[in-house]
Order: structure tokens, then C-alpha cells, then sequence
């Protein structure tokens, strides 16, 4: 076995792949040519961030079978080349958890003790003792914007230190905080209660901007917020406004919108404890990651067994092809649902029905949980490590099949269960187009690609009149609009030629003000 490591990795990572006796070539920078002609003979390449594993590279190792990343993200790695070739890609999610989370509690210590400023009088030759009052974080409230991995293990240590901990996370099960013995509460309720709030939520249109001036003047008069997530959560103006007014007691922040930082505002500020995004550079963190990514390529290369992989697992060509158009059905079913409210998931139930009955279908869940997973979640989601996630959010998942008739050859059905009820959708492949054909047990056929918008509404009169007006002044074309009706209502699918995030959300704002519309969602498949 052949194996390149073209970035640094810890020794130990290396050396558990050179104990099964495989050629493992460890060097660093090596120009691009000669790494293409390093992998004509290689099984496996694994990297960090600095190398980029593009088309290029991968056509030029015929027999390259894993692509291994020593990290979270995996944008410098061209997936679907790699998918294309059955080449699996795998990372190491997770690794760096404990990191992060001692940082972020460092964070909250520095601002409740005022270390940095402290520090910086004790290197000026001065010892003034009263300018540093600080305060003890036994019996505060620790607000955590997010509930997942992170910010778990942050709660597990702020509770060492007596601290009340409560927290907003719309996508995670009840059961989830109730087993920590963590309240959870609304985003609003989390800023009006907290002292301190800590953020660990994923970077998506939808949170961008997230911590607003509107937002940040709703927040606790005093409270401290430290960020370790992602830079774009905050509006950073509106921060640092919100410090200078006094309405904020401080900030710690790891993490910028633009790195390396240009604007240099909120870091200077006495209130603030800014570090260049190094909540992962911890010499066990960086092990972990290489060590974890290591044992996982050694796994699969000698047993074939998968884990941590972001692309898919392995099926035999045929199975996938007779599968690949209802992968894709699935995750825009599962998009569509995921995408229309911000609720609890409690549950995803997934039905089959004519053909698709008939046989194993070994993907087709993972493919609609990883478009339930893709509207809320900033962490990559595959079809491999979809269930492990809806397993770590406590989301029970039902599958079923069923004779009974219907209408089309082979139908999807998928029900999402949330805190606000069900979410319930069917679909199917028509000319080699995938097809919406019931919302809320509401018939109606519509494409499911691109760009539309989805209402629910009174069956009366003039209500598509006024749709179409809204999206005419908003300089929306409607590209379809299709319209199913029951007994209980009506519901109506608009696919429009583009949608920009800012634009929709005003027309979503403006449908909803109509008399007779229930509710109307911007969804993007």
C-alpha cells in the first residue's frame, strides 16, 4: 500500500500507518508536479488545509481509493471528482471538540477577571489592583447559542464551575438538553436572561448576521459574548457599538468575518479579548485530528470498513444507478420539509411505495436526512454520517414500505415530526425530473428543483393574483406556478427563475401579510 501525506501530520498518525507496513511518503510543500507524480502510484493521499486535491490531481492517480483530511472541512478537496472515481473522502469531525470548548470557557474567564487588560498594566511597569474588579461566575447564566458537540462539552465545564446553563437550539431533541439537565429557551429568552452567551452555531445564510444591533439591544444590559463559531454570526459594527454605548459588558471573539482581520475596530477595544481563530491549535487537538484520520484511512484500506467518510459508502455500480435519481429526489424532499419553519425535529419518517417498494434501498434515508440536515447545519452531511447525526440529535427515524396502489411507479413519501407538528411531502421521478405531488396531504404537482416559494392558504379568490403582484414588485419571474386544493385549504408551489436570500425573505414578509394566506416559505433545492 502507497500512501502520500503531503501535509504535516504527528508523527504518531504517520507512524500508525507505516506499522502495517505500508510505504508512506511524509514531506510537506512539495510542488504540484511533483506531487501529481508522487500519486501516479499511491492508494491514498491524506492532507490538511494547505493542499488542494483538485480534478487535476485525482486524474492523475488512476489508483487512488482515499482521500483522507486531517480537519473538519473539506473545501480544498474536490468531492465530487473524487465520488465520480468511487474514491472515498473522509475528515475528522470532531477531533477538535475539547479544544474549542477550553477555549471558550478561557474566553469567559478572561472577560469575567479582566486577564488581558491586568496583563498588559503588569507589563507597563504599573500595579493597580483597583481598575481590575472583576466578578466570580459562580451562579450566573451561561447562554449557548447551539447545542451540538461544542457546545455540550462547554456546558458539562461551565457546570464545574456552578454556572447556569440554558440554551437555544431549535434542531436538537428535547431529550438531548433534558439528559444535560439544560433548559431550552428561545433565541430572544437566551439574550434577555443570560450573563454571559457563547456561541456555537453554524454559519449558514439564514444565521448570518444573527447578532445584530436589533438583536444585541434585546440582549441583557451588561452581558458578555464570546464567539469561537463563525465570524458572520455577528454584525460586527453593531458590536462594537453595542460595547462603546456600555449596553455590552465586553466580548470574546476567535473568530472575524474577513481573516486575517482588516478592520481592526472591536480587537482594540479594552472591552474585548480577540485571538486569530486558534480555538483548534492545541498540540492534543492537532493529534487527535491527525491520529483519528490516520486510524480511519488504516480501516478502510485494510478491512474496508468506513468511517467519517463525506461523500458515500460503498454499493455496487448497479444498485447505485437504480438508486442515484431517488438520492437525489430524497434530499430535495428532505430540503423542502427541512426548510418550511424553524421547529424541534422529534422525527423523520420515510415511506415507499410501487417499485421502490420492491427492494432494498440502503441510501434513500440518509439521502432525505441530508436535506433535512443541509437547511439547518453548517457541518458537512452526506449520506454516510447522516444518521449518526440524527442519532446524535436524538431524531428517531422510521422506514417503511407499503403495496398499496398509487398513481406513479415508485413514490417517496416523507414526514417530518417537529415540536410544531408534521411536515408531510411525497414525490416522484418523472422523466427524469424529480416531482413534488402532495404537500400536507394536499395533491399538487409541481418540479422540485431551484427556486420557489410555498404557501398555504384559504381556498378563496384572488389570492394567486396577489402573489403574482408581490413577486412582480420584488422583480420576481415565475417560472411555474401549480395549485392543489382539499377540503381544508389550498396550497400553491411557485418556482421562480432566481431567488436572492435577502429578497425572498421580503417577499416571504409580504405573502404572509396577505388576508387569506395560513403561511408561506422561501425553499431552495
Amino acid at each position: 500500500m502507497n500512501i502520500i501525506v503531503a501535509d504535516e501530520l504527528p508523527v504518531s498518525a504517520v507512524d500508525l500507518l507505516r506499522a502495517e507496513g505500508w510505504t508512506v511518503d511524509a514531506r510537506s510543500g512539495r510542488p504540484l508536479d511533483q506531487l501529481k507524480a508522487d500519486l501516479a502510484g499511491a492508494d491514498a493521499i491524506v492532507v490538511r488545509s494547505a493542499t488542494k486535491v483538485t480534478r487535476e490531481l485525482i486524474d492523475a492517480a488512476p489508483r487512488l481509493r482515499a482521500i483522507a483530511r486531517a480537519g473538519t472541512g473539506v473545501d480544498n478537496v474536490d468531492v465530487a471528482a473524487a465520488s465520480a472515481r468511487g474514491i472515498v473522502v473522509m475528515n475528522a469531525p470532531g477531533a477538535n471538540s475539547i479544544s474549542v470548548a477550553e477555549l471558550a470557557m478561557a474566553q469567559l474567564l478572561a472577560l469575567a477577571r479582566r486577564l488581558p487588560a491586568a496583563d498588559q498594566s503588569m507589563k507597563a511597569g504599573q500595579w493597580d489592583k483597583k481598575s481590575f474588579l472583576g466578578e466570580e461566575v459562580r451562579g450566573k447564566v451561561l447562554g449557548l447559542a447551539g447545542l451540538g458537540r461544542i457546545g455540550q462539552e462547554v456546558a458539562q465545564r461551565a457546570r464545574a464551575f456552578e454556572m447556569t446553563v440554558i440554551a437555544h437550539d431549535p434542531f436538537i431533541a428535547a431529550q438531548v438538553a433534558a439528559d444535560l439537565a439544560i433548559e431550552l429557551v428561545s433565541l430572544d429568552e437566551l439574550c434577555a436572561r443570560a450573563d454571559y452567551l457563547s456561541l456555537h452555531m453554524p454559519s449558514t445564510p439564514q444565521t448570518r448576521h444573527t447578532f445584530d444591533a436589533a438583536r444585541l439591544a434585546r440582549c441583557k444590559p451588561g452581558l458578555r459574548l464570546i464567539n469561537t463559531a463563525r465570524g458572520d454570526l455577528i454584525d460586527e459594527a453593531a458590536l462594537a457599538d453595542a460595547i462603546r454605548s456600555g449596553h455590552l459588558g465586553g466580548a470574546a471573539l476567535d473568530v472575524f468575518q474577513k481573516e486575517p482581520t482588516v478592520d481592526h475596530t472591536l480587537q482594540q477595544l479594552p472591552q474585548v479579548v480577540a485571538s486569530p481563530h486558534i480555538a483548534a491549535s492545541t498540540r492534543e487537538g492537532q493529534e487527535l485530528v491527525g491520529v483519528e484520520t490516520a486510524g480511519a484511512l488504516r480501516d478502510f484500506l485494510k478491512s474496508g470498513v468506513i468511517r467519517n467518510a463525506v461523500n458515500f459508502p460503498s454499493v455496487a455500480p448497479d444498485e447505485y444507478h437504480r438508486l442515484q435519481p431517488f438520492m437525489t429526489l430524497g434530499e430535495r424532499l428532505g430540503l423542502l420539509v427541512g426548510q418550511m419553519g424553524e421547529a424541534r425535529i422529534e422525527g423523520v419518517s420515510v415511506r415507499y411505495y410501487g417499485e421502490l417498494a420492491a427492494g432494498p434501498n440502503p441510501l434513500l434515508v440518509s439521502a432525505v436526512l441530508v436535506g433535512v440536515f443541509r437547511a439547518i447545519l453548517g457541518e458537512a452531511v452526506t449520506p454516510v454520517n447522516a444518521r449518526a447525526i440524527a442519532a446524535e440529535r436524538a431524531i428517531e427515524i422510521t422506514e417503511s414500505y407499503s403495496t398499496r396502489a398509487r398513481t406513479f411507479t415508485s413514490l417517496l413519501s416523507v414526514k417530518l415530526l417537529t415540536s410544531a407538528g408534521e411536515r408531510w411531502v411525497e414525490g416522484t421521478i418523472a422523466g427524469g425530473a424529480c416531482r413534488l405531488v402532495l404537500l400536507d396531504g394536499v395533491q399538487v404537482e409541481a418540479p422540485l428543483e431551484g427556486a420557489l416559494f410555498v404557501l398555504a392558504n384559504h381556498d378563496q379568490p384572488g389570492v394567486i393574483g396577489e402573489v403574482g403582484t408581490i413577486l412582480g414588485r420584488h422583480g420576481i419571474n415565475i417560472a411555474n406556478f401549480a395549485l392543489g386544493r382539499s377540503a381544508a385549504g389550498a396550497v400553491g408551489i411557485v418556482n421562480v427563475d432566481d431567488m436572492d436570500p435577502a429578497v425572498a425573505a421580503r417577499v416571504v414578509q409580504d405573502i404572509r401579510a396577505v388576508g387569506a394566506v395560513k403561511d408561506a416559505w422561501a425553499i431552495a433545492v
